[in-house]
C-alpha cells in the first residue's frame, strides 16, 4: 500500500485547511492598529525618562509662582520691561499677582522657547532610533504591521506628548496660579475686560495652539530618528538643531530667512489674549508648522520605507 493511500487526509483537503489558517492571520489594514497606538502611547508614558520631562515641565510654573509671590511680598513688581513680560515675550508676568489664569500664559511663554522643545526632540528623536538601538525595530515591522503604519504610529504617539506636555504646563499653572494667586475677570492685553469662563477658553485655547505649534519639530525629530540607529544620536541631533535655529532667530542680520524658521511665531499665541483676536500671525504659525510637518514627515517616510532594517 503507498503512502498516498494510508495518508488520512488528501491532498484537496490538506490545501483547504492551509487556506482556511492564511484566512484567519490578520490582514493588513490601510489605518494604523489601534492595538499599536495603545501599545505604543502605554511604553512611551511609562518610561521614567518620559516621566521625568513631565515633572520638569510641571515644575517649572511652580517655580515661577513661587518668584512672583516673594517678588510681591517683598514689595517689588516685575515690570513691563523684564523677564517673560520684557522685549523678550508677551506682557503676562505683571499681571500674575492680579489674576492667576495670567500664570497659565506666563508658564507657558517661559517653557515654549526651550523646555517644551526640548522635552517633544527627546521623545521624537527617540521613536525609531531608540527601537534600532534596541533591537526591536525588526519585531515591530512583522506582518500586519507595515513600515507606514508604525512610522505613523509613532508620529502619532509624538502629538500626544506635544498635547500631555502642554496640558501638564497648564494645569499646573492653573493649579499654582488658583493657590497664590486671586482668579476672576480677566483683563486683556488691549484694556478690555472678559469673563473669567471666556479666559478659560482662552487659556484652553491657547494650549491647544501651543501644541500644534510643536508638530514641527516633532516631524524633524521624526525625520532625523530615522537617519541613524543611535537613539542618543536622534536625541542629541535634534535638540542641537533645536538650539541652532532659536540662535538663528536671534540675528538681526538673519531676518530675510527667520520667518521661514519653526520657531519665528511661536509666542503669536499671546494675540489670544487681545480683544480682539489679532490671527495673522497665529495663521502663519500654523500654516508654517504645517509646511514642516509636510516635508520632514515625506522625508521621513521616504527614508524609513527605502532602509534596511538591520536590527
Amino acid at each position: 500500500m503507498s503512502q498516498a493511500e494510508t495518508d488520512p487526509q488528501p491532498p484537496a483537503e490538506a490545501t483547504r485547511s492551509v487556506t482556511a489558517e492564511a484566512a484567519r492571520r490578520p490582514r493588513p489594514n490601510p489605518l494604523w492598529s489601534f492595538g499599536l497606538l495603545r501599545n505604543e502611547l502605554l511604553t512611551t508614558f511609562r518610561r521614567w525618562r518620559t516621566l521625568a520631562l513631565l515633572g520638569v515641565l510641571a515644575a517649572v510654573p511652580v517655580l515661577v509662582g513661587i518668584a512672583v509671590k516673594i517678588e510681591t511680598s517683598d514689595g517689588s513688581r516685575t515690570g513691563p520691561g523684564g523677564g517673560p513680560g520684557g522685549d523678550g515675550g508677551p506682557a503676562f508676568i505683571a499681571q500674575v499677582t492680579n489674576n492667576g489664569l495670567f500664570l497659565v500664559f506666563t508658564a507657558l511663554a517661559a517653557t515654549l522657547p526651550f523646555f517644551l522643545p526640548m522635552a517633544i526632540g527627546v521623545v521624537a528623536g527617540d521613536a525609531i532610533a531608540g527601537e534600532a538601538n534596541a533591537g526591536t525595530l525588526r519585531y515591530l515591522l512583522v506582518a500586519p504591521a507595515g513600515r507606514t503604519r508604525l512610522l505613523l504610529t509613532k508620529y502619532a504617539t509624538v502629538l500626544a506628548f506635544c498635547l500631555v506636555a502642554t496640558f501638564v504646563v497648564a494645569l499646573s499653572a492653573l493649579t499654582v496660579g488658583f493657590l497664590l494667586f486671586p482668579l476672576g475677570d480677566l483683563t486683556t492685553i488691549s484694556g478690555t475686560t472678559i469673563s473669567f469662563t471666556d479666559g478659560l477658553g482662552r487659556a484652553l485655547l491657547i494650549a491647544l495652539v501651543v501644541a500644534a505649534s510643536l508638530t514641527g519639530v516633532a516631524a524633524l525629530g521624526l525625520f532625523v530618528s530615522t537617519l541613524t540607529g543611535s537613539g542618543i544620536a536622534a536625541m542629541a541631533t535634534t535638540v542641537g538643531l533645536l538650539i541652532t535655529v532659536q540662535i538663528l532667530d536671534q540675528i538681526p542680520q538673519l531676518h530675510a530667512i527667520q520667518p521661514y524658521l519653526f520657531s519665528h511665531y511661536w509666542l503669536s499665541f499671546a494675540d489670544l489674549v487681545r480683544d480682539p483676536v489679532y490671527w495673522d500671525d497665529l495663521v502663519k504659525n500654523l500654516g508654517l508648522q504645517a509646511l514642516y510637518v509636510a516635508v520632514f514627515g515625506s522625508a521621513a517616510w521616504a527614508r524609513f520605507t527605502a532602509k534596511d532594517i538591520t536590527a
